[in-house]
């Protein structure tokens, strides 16, 4: 059925709760948890400096970005420890976060993409995009979606 599991996170609350669902899923499969941060390229205009106008230095925000990864990727991996399933984790910084999500569930070989959502309606959608439904156009793998 299916072995490995690609579960993208971001360290948010709702991401939390797809590390342990996956980790659940895992182990009634016997499957392993690849977990993956993918984070933008380019830093997001920062709206508490004046005017937005203000961008950090590539290499602050890269080794912040990494920073971040690896804390949450190595929670990931405690939880995967402590549940008895294999556990592997990658981070990148890509320029679109969907094609990411899909080029390393294909790279490492993943049977099925595992994402959390926020839910936010066709609305939310329209302002926000969705990760999820963008990831959904662009695999052939199958998607379980956390709600």
């Amino acid at each position: 059925m299916y072995q490995r599991l690609l579960v993208p996170v971001d360290g948010s609350e709702l991401s939390e709760q797809a590390m342990h669902a996956s980790l659940k899923l895992a182990r009634q499969l016997g499957a392993s948890v690849t977990g993956f941060i993918a984070e933008p390229m380019q830093p997001l205009r920062h709206e508490s400096r004046p005017h937005g106008l203000w961008e950090p230095d590539p290499r602050e925000h890269d080794a912040r970005v990494a920073a971040h990864a690896q804390q949450v990727l190595r929670k990931f991996e405690q939880l995967a420890k402590d549940a008895g399933v294999d556990f592997e984790g990658f981070h990148d910084q890509v320029p679109r976060v969907d094609q990411a999500i899909v080029a390393m569930a294909e790279a490492r070989g993943c049977d099925m993409i595992v994402m959390a959502t926020h839910g936010r309606g066709a609305f939310g959608e329209f302002l926000y995009g969705s990760q999820t439904k963008a990831v959904l156009a662009g695999s052939k793998l199958p998607l379980l979606v956390l709600r």
